[in-house]
């Protein structure tokens, strides 16, 4: 019953081979299913792999009984909050697009955030205020994108009303102060997402308050927006109700929009220090560990971008230099000879002379990206071209080695796993092909090659000797 709830965690078929699996394939089998999964099952593939490397048979049967489900229950979390991320995304686009005056249309949320600001920057009821700040935002980045939307557009579109109540109150006082209303009251139903009627406009202030409450969204239910709005309605005093319209909404907004931030950003830091941690114990990304690092130094923005499925995948390229002294006499200068291919030459690997200052193109091939093993074998790896994705670095039948697509055939696979071990040279890092064991990955003679250890080939252990080095292409 144990193994039916773990598989249904991933959507394995329980079927009666697998269900007879030992509990270490088992997990194997689970593991594969979600290896390729992505973000959304970040954290189910990172459980799965600590118990993969684990020799520990309480480890495994921790895993299927508990493990899976509180990994599992952590991505859903995950997925609520991306989910979260993406409304409220939308929602913010609603909420500028009110302020502003701009009616509210399906198509305009959805479009990018530098193309939304576009539309808005280039819409007719966008005031000239709006219009410079939204050309400010679209000269930065993201980030300055996400400003924009979120408060920006609302702030210039304010510096827009007071401008126009400074040109109203020198012909009528009465009427400044009637748009200085309407405008409070238009800027705090947009913090609602809400597009208020001409008839809700004429409400008295309490009324108009209720009626913001009555058609509040139901997400935000339980937030510092809505607990203002009644807490104001509490009282009886006018300048209350008229406090809110003013200022405590806008507070209240700010103070949600800042926990919902804040515990987005807890838990993207807790999945980075998972998978830096995860990525450490095996001494194969270094670029990974530093990558996440660097992400966990900086701002809340940068861990996000970090997370981000492309940049994880970017972020496991490594090169590898050999440990051969007549190739590899100055680690990382221009003498340093790493493992590349050529697509030219139908796929082709070698070892050859690279550097950073070698052509992009020549710079990719001797690039890799370090993936956990196609066969799933605990302490190995598989080598996919930067080049051409989907090929990996695989042994051929006359032990040649060179890039070949995967065809999902267990032998490929095989073929196309490396395990890492101490180098035989006693230092660095050697691969076994683990599709034959105890034969070693070898640079002789510019060629790349599996071969077996020989006491009287006094060249195997520097040729078999590897290093793991930073990326030439990042």
């Amino acid at each position: 019953m144990e193994r039916v709830k773990a598989a249904a965690v991933v959507g394995l078929d329980p079927t009666p081979d697998v269900m007879l699996l030992s509990d270490r394939d088992f997990i194997f089998a689970l593991w594969e299913k979600v290896k390729d999964a992505g973000e959304s099952k970040m954290a189910v593939r990172l459980a799965a792999e600590e118990a993969l490397a684990s020799m520990v048979a309480e480890d495994h049967v921790r895993f299927i009984t508990t493990g899976i489900h509180e990994a599992y229950k952590v991505d859903k979390q995950r997925e609520q909050e991306r989910a979260d991320d993406e409304r409220e995304a939308r929602q913010a686009k609603a909420q500028a697009l009110i302020a502003v005056g701009i009616p509210v249309t399906p198509e305009l949320l959805g479009l990018s955030d530098d193309n939304f600001i576009r539309r808005v920057m280039k819409h007719p009821d966008a005031g000239p205020e709006v219009k410079v700040a939204a050309a400010r935002a679209l000269a930065g980045g993201p980030v300055q994108w996400r400003e924009f939307i979120t408060d920006g557009a609302r702030q210039a579109n304010a510096r827009d009303v007071e401008n126009e109540i400074k040109e109203l109150e020198k012909k009528s006082s009465k009427e400044a102060q009637r748009r200085k209303e309407l405008a409070a009251r238009t800027d705090t139903a947009a913090l609602f997402g809400i597009a208020p009627s001409q008839a809700m406009l004429r409400l008295g202030d309490d009324n108009f308050i209720r009626e913001l409450l009555r058609l509040a969204p139901a997400h935000l239910k339980g937030s510092e927006l809505v607990a203002a709005a009644q807490h104001a309605l509490l009282s009886s005093d006018p300048a209350d109700w008229k406090q809110f319209l003013h200022t405590s909404a806008e507070q209240a907004y700010k103070r949600d929009a800042e926990a919902r931030r804040k515990k987005v950003a807890d838990a993207n830091r807790k999945m980075v220090l998972k998978v830096q941690a995860a990525a450490e114990k095996t001494g194969m990304y270094p670029n990974l560990v530093a990558a996440a690092k660097k992400a966990l130094a900086g701002s809340d923005e940068d861990v996000a971008e970090f997370l981000k499925e492309d940049n994880l995948y970017r972020a496991a390229r490594q090169s590898f230099v050999s440990g051969d002294p007549k190739l590899a006499a100055d680690p990382g200068g221009r003498s340093s000879w790493y493992i590349r291919q050529s697509s030219a030459d139908g796929g082709a690997a070698f070892v050859a002379p690279v550097d950073d200052a070698s052509k992009q193109s020549v710079r990719e091939d001797a690039t890799w990206v370090v993936k956990d093993a196609l066969n799933g074998q605990r302490g190995c790896y598989s080598f996919e071209s930067v080049s051409k994705r989907h090929y990996y670095l695989a042994a051929q039948s006359n032990l040649r080695v060179r890039i070949s697509p995967d065809d999902g055939s267990a032998t490929f696979r095989k073929d196309a796993t490396w395990c890492a071990r101490k180098g035989v040279n006693g230092y660095w890092t050697s691969f076994e092909l683990a599709g034959k064991p105890g034969y070693w990955l070898r640079a002789h003679q510019g060629g790349l090659s599996v071969s077996r250890a020989n006491a009287k080939d006094k060249a195997f252990k520097a040729e078999a000797t590897w290093a793991v080095f930073p990326p030439l292409a990042r």
